[in-house]
């Protein structure tokens, strides 16, 4: 954090202008100066000419950078604390955070399974035994979103030719309409061979007048394409504890980042048109990043710094 920040923010003044205890006070003024640091460096050099879209800007930011929820409503709160005082004091004409809102804590990433919960999901038998059809078109749903980090979306929208079986691949379509090619694991593949040639003819069978399914790749038991409720419903029959089948994706990118998988090939095997948005994602923080950089980067080795100046 700086302190060289222009002398007509007065963060001396809002500070002792403060009714509470000299932590809260130091909390305040840490928070404050970060983001006026922040506004400095985005060419806001005083008090006057500070806007809404400044601090929604500086919490987006935030928000994007990985910050948890708790701490954005924070330096919200301060910021709001610094603006009242100010328009207060005559320094502010109208307070710019009003209307401004804390991104919903609602928002944040589905938990990773569990060890146990994938096993369940992946391998048990539906809850509702004597329906093998069911349980084939089931296990391949939950292995594609998890061994193929699918969203819902795009796998409900899979339709027969999307399958490569020499290629072991399957082509979806994802947001913005973006076509990409994702790898299928062994199991996936496996029990996409055995739906698309016994599951899925018997299951038409069954349901002679499944007119609109076309050449969806999945159907529910009204004989129409599988759409995302059906999807819940399939995980709810396999999960002893409710799961939400983004969870699975989410699962999928920490595992292969956990496993050393590099970021790039992540977001690719995702779909992110934007790296921040897989490293948000797969839960990176700088601690990790920090050790990817100390353990990989010439001048990070053991002995310090290269003194040759070039790499090693």
């Amino acid at each position: 954090m700086h302190h060289n920040q222009s002398p007509g923010w007065e963060v001396d003044a809002f500070v002792s202008s403060l009714s509470v205890a000299a932590s809260t006070r130091t909390a305040y003024r840490a928070d404050v100066e970060r983001f006026i640091d922040w506004l400095v460096r985005s060419g806001v050099d005083l008090p006057a000419d500070l806007r809404r879209s400044h601090v929604r800007s500086y919490l987006a930011e935030l928000t994007t950078g990985g910050r948890s929820h708790r701490t954005v409503a924070r330096r919200l709160a301060a910021i709001r604390r610094y603006t009242t005082w100010a328009v207060r004091t005559g320094r502010l004409a109208g307070d710019p955070t009003a209307g401004v809102v804390a991104p919903s804590g609602t928002s944040r990433l589905p938990r990773v399974l569990g060890a146990d919960e994938l096993h369940q999901l992946l391998e048990s038998p539906r809850s509702e035994p004597g329906d093998e059809l069911d349980d084939l078109r089931d296990r391949t749903v939950v292995e594609l979103l998890y061994g193929s980090g699918l969203r819902v979306a795009e796998l409900c929208g899979l339709d027969l030719g999307d399958w490569d079986e020499r290629a072991a691949t399957v082509t979806v379509w994802g947001k913005g309409s973006v076509q990409r090619s994702v790898p299928v694991t062994r199991p996936s593949g496996l029990l996409l061979s055995e739906w698309t040639v016994a599951g899925r003819p018997a299951w038409l069978d069954r349901h002679p007048g499944a007119v609109d399914l076309g050449t969806a790749m999945f159907a529910n038991r009204r004989g129409r394409r599988l759409g995302p409720r059906d999807v819940r419903r399939i995980i709810d029959a396999r999960s002893p504890v409710p799961t939400h089948p983004h969870a699975l994706r989410h699962t999928f990118a920490t595992h292969l980042l956990e496993g050393g998988a590099d970021l790039r090939v992540v977001q690719e095997l995702l779909g992110h048109a934007d790296v921040a948005t897989t490293q948000i994602y797969t839960h990176v923080d700088r601690h990790h990043l920090r050790r990817v950089v100390e353990g990989a980067h010439p001048r990070h080795g053991r002995g310090g710094t290269n003194s040759g100046g070039g790499p090693r």
